[in-house]
């Protein structure tokens, strides 16, 4: 069932199954009327279905400057005190490969349980914020409005004539500075 109508073959004949369509998928139709009935609505991508990328698996650069640990960074040996080349590569394979290998095995033991308490951690903190935070912050600011007028407005009642009075009175005040030498 790919959907097409092939030569000759006449529309009305598919009409009885639901599931034949003209062409396009069924998710992401090219159909031109279905297009213009059911999908003129924005399309919006999906975070839980996008592609990871294999290779480059720090895109945002997170981890740039913590955990970039080769061999040369821990072990080097200063000039006039070298060890013998055999030992020197085996220190290196060994390093390396054991690295690798106790990495893979720590994300593959450790790593999925932590990404479980991680995802439930940050979708805690995302439903405290969304559901608990936001709203107190804006019932915390339309409550503080309510109160910052009536501040306001005993401010202007009380105080401002208080200081106008006092700067009037004080205005007529003249210092001058002179230097003697």
């Amino acid at each position: 069932m790919t959907g097409g109508l092939k030569d000759g073959e006449k529309e009305e004949e598919f009409l009885h199954s639901p599931f034949i369509r003209k062409q396009g998928n069924i998710y992401k139709p090219n159909n031109k009327d279905m297009d213009n009935d059911s999908m003129n609505e924005k399309t919006m991508d999906d975070i839980h279905t996008k592609e990871i990328d294999l290779v480059n698996r720090d895109p945002k650069r997170i981890n740039d400057d913590v955990v970039k640990v080769d061999f040369e960074d821990i072990i080097a040996e200063p000039a006039g005190t070298y060890s013998f080349d055999g030992v020197w590569k085996a220190s290196f394979t060994t390093f390396t490969v054991t690295k690798y290998w106790v990495y893979r095995l720590l994300t593959a033991l450790v790593g999925i349980p932590l990404a479980l308490i991680w995802g439930i951690f940050f979708a805690i903190l995302s439903f405290l914020h969304i559901w608990a935070v936001v709203p107190c912050v804006k019932s915390y600011l339309i409550e503080i409005h309510c109160v910052s007028r009536v501040y306001s407005i005993c401010v202007h009642t009380f105080c401002d004539p208080l200081f106008e009075a006092m700067g009037k009175c004080l205005s007529s005040i003249r210092i001058s500075a002179t230097k003697e030498v």
